[in-house]
């Protein structure tokens, strides 16, 4: 992937650039930086390309572990509280 494409506004790059940032301020710029990816965006690909090009050469920032962080998939379904946890637990039994 073009990192121009990975990286449209240059949010993440900027972010390797910035002396002492913060884990939270990384999140940060991390929505800002998801929100800023084109309708279609194959957003683990630009991740990977944003890893191998700022991360690689800085592991120990805290937006590499973000980045990381973001290719894990999410754990598996979980259960749903109030109304419709208890409907979906009623049709089981």
């Amino acid at each position: 992937m073009d990192l121009k494409d990975a990286d449209p506004k240059g949010l993440v790059r900027e972010s390797y650039r910035i002396e002492g940032i913060t884990l939270g301020e990384c999140k940060s710029i991390f929505v800002d930086w998801a929100l800023s990816l084109k309708a279609g965006t194959d957003t683990s690909d630009a991740l990977r390309a944003l890893i191998a090009e700022y991360g690689l050469g800085a592991p120990d920032h805290p937006m590499s572990g973000l980045l990381k962080e973001a290719l894990v998939p999410p754990n598996g379904a979980r259960r749903r509280g109030g109304r419709a946890g208890r409907m979906n637990a009623d049709l089981r039994d």
